[in-house]
């Protein structure tokens, strides 16, 4: 499996430890590499994209995406040209594969508006540039994000954790984008996703954690980790009249074919 959306370097994975036997990050991210799993860690501003790059540096199995999260997107005019040449300089790094965690989030009043949707601007600025996928965060913005993609048409990439409905998820994929679930999609009032879910084409359709949040059930609250994507792939495959293991056929080729690994 390849989770495409994970945060290994969250303090919430400091000191971790596990009933199998981890007692660390770096361990627990060996454990997924012995079972074949896949990492795409993603940062969300200066400090945490560094944190993502040194990760993948250190594990086979894993690879970073780098950019600035909507969240982080009250940048000082003064850090603007300092922040992108940053990024520049992250992205030589062969572990990089995307940018990524960038978007929108309405959610909050802070950043304003305008400010996440100019930093969002950039970040598909230097995708198209490099030629790189995006990790994209759509939260309560539908509508902005369906309209500043449908402008991008030289952007690609995946929209993480997705939480929109079915009609917008055919929106985008009808546009190239393809759409990530993770452990939400097996919440029992999870109707919506559910629909989603069904609605994606089958060279869309991804997986992922966003570890260590949205643990699925039967571990909700939990600190999620990458092999609870079993769940969600049971859960997509019960909502898509599939079995599981095809559901793990295709969104592995999917994520090979979209990060080029």
């Amino acid at each position: 499996m390849i989770d495409v959306h994970c945060h290994y370097h969250d303090s919430r994975f400091d000191g971790y430890s596990d009933e199998e036997g981890a007692d660390s990050r770096d361990s627990l991210i060996k454990r997924l590499a012995k079972s074949g799993i896949i990492l795409i860690e993603n940062g969300t501003n200066p400090k945490t994209n560094e944190e993502a790059l040194n990760l993948a540096a250190r594990h086979d199995n894993m690879y970073a995406a780098v950019g600035i999260y909507p969240g982080d997107s009250d940048i000082p005019p003064e850090d603007e040209d300092l922040v992108i040449e940053q990024l520049e300089k992250q992205l030589l790094s062969p572990k990089v594969v995307a940018i990524g965690e960038i978007g929108l989030d309405y959610y909050w009043d802070e950043p304003d508006r305008e400010i996440q949707k100019r930093w969002f601007g950039l970040m598909l600025d230097l995708a198209e540039k490099h030629d790189l996928p995006v990790e994209i965060h759509n939260r309560e913005s539908h509508g902005d994000m369906v309209e500043i993609l449908s402008q991008r048409k030289n952007s690609r990439g995946l929209m993480h954790c997705f939480s929109g409905s079915a009609e917008t998820a055919r929106q985008l994929a009808s546009m190239g984008w393809h759409i990530s679930f993770g452990g939400s999609v097996t919440f029992k009032n999870a109707k919506k996703t559910a629909a989603a879910a069904a609605a994606v084409p089958e060279d869309l359709l991804l997986i992922e954690t966003d570890c260590p949040y949205m643990a699925p059930m039967p571990h909700r609250g939990k600190t999620n980790r990458s092999d609870w994507m079993k769940y969600t792939v049971e859960r997509l495959a019960e909502i898509r009249g599939q079995t599981p293991e095809h559901i793990v056929e295709i969104t592995t080729r999917n994520a090979k074919k979209l990060f080029g690994i």
